[in-house]
């Protein structure tokens, strides 16, 4: 029976620490827009503020998606087709 792949895991740190970064920042956004929603807020503010954690997260998402395939064209050892098609995937999945 054949190996299954192993799934890429970003090595980059310096793109890790910009995606935990933003997902962080996503976190906190959240967190506001309960605080809003229990507070009574405008809808107007609510949905700003819904915006904004959509906006983090999806720039997180292609940001580790980007660095990873960058990765995993330079890597050697690896089913660099394979790889690249589950990333294009993903890409397809935020749009």
């Amino acid at each position: 029976m054949p190996a299954k792949n192993k799934a890429h895991v970003l090595e980059d740190t310096e793109q890790l620490d910009a995606v935990l970064k933003r997902m962080k920042r996503a976190q906190g956004q959240v967190a506001a827009v309960v605080r809003m929603l229990e507070e009574g807020r405008s809808c107007e503010d609510v949905v700003h503020q819904m915006a904004a954690v959509g906006k983090a997260v999806n720039t997180a998402a292609f940001t580790l998606i980007s660095a990873s395939l960058k990765e995993c064209l330079i890597e050697d050892g690896r089913n660099q087709a394979e790889t690249t098609e589950k990333l294009q995937k993903l890409f397809l999945s935020l749009a």
